[in-house]
């Protein structure tokens, strides 16, 4: 039996929300690659793994500040804000913030949605905007019933209301509604208005220096080690 955390299965949900950075793609390999790139186009050596994971490490603490200000800001505000200004020219900085366009899909992510569109309506739920998300789908050729962003929220995750605004506009019920995601706080959050979770593991996501681990106590979660092997436990 396919179903975590409880021994009674929870009915199938009719709609799969993903998170994107990190579940659907490889933003750290993909943005080491990047950012040597510009260094060597700069004439600037650094450990760009190190700056990379540092900047990563941002990007919560911004999303956090974005939700408790005034007006909403997109990602790529974030990210020019969060990355080090005295690090590379202004021209390159903005090449590594839109790369978060041209991320690498893991190797089971577009196999995995197509079998799981076939079954279920799909759709991402990240952080990340609109603009961008349809940018990085069309690079890594990677189809969704919908593109939806905690953007429609004016929010970030984990705000109870990007969550409850994602499967409103699937027009299903919470209950109804499942959300995918390597991160245990997404999940949890999820959780905590109602929708079902699915923990994805991705244990390269840091380059196996910090893996992820599934949150403990979700009633009826789902575990699986990828898209593939998700879709097979579905069915």
């Amino acid at each position: 039996m396919p179903w975590g955390g409880t021994l009674t299965p929870v009915p199938a949900p009719r709609a799969l929300l993903f998170d994107v950075f990190g579940t659907l793609v490889d933003w750290r390999s993909s943005l080491i690659i990047e950012a040597t790139a510009a260094g060597r186009r700069a004439g600037v050596d650094a450990d760009w793994p190190a700056v990379v994971d540092d900047w990563r490490r941002a990007y919560q603490p911004a999303l956090d500040r974005a939700r408790r200000g005034a007006t909403w800001r997109d990602l790529d505000d974030l990210q020019r804000e969060t990355l080090p200004a005295q690090l590379l020219p202004a021209a390159e900085r903005e090449v590594l913030v839109q790369a978060w366009r041209r991320l690498a899909p893991w190797p089971d992510t577009r196999a995995g949605l197509d079998r799981l569109r076939s079954r279920f309506v799909t759709a991402t739920l990240s952080n990340g905007h609109l603009a961008l998300l349809v940018d990085l789908f069309r690079h890594a050729d990677l189809r969704v019933d919908a593109i939806l962003s905690a953007e429609l929220a004016d929010s970030y995750k984990p705000d109870p209301q990007v969550y409850l605004r994602g499967a409103a506009l699937l027009g299903c019920a919470p209950a109804e509604t499942a959300m995918v995601a390597a991160h245990s706080d997404d999940l949890v959050a999820a959780s905590e208005v109602g929708l079902q979770t699915i923990f994805v593991r991705r244990p390269a996501e840091w380059g196996g220096a910090q893996v992820e681990q599934p949150p403990t106590g979700l009633p009826g979660m789902i575990i699986a080690d990828d898209l593939e092997q998700l879709a097979d436990l579905l069915t």
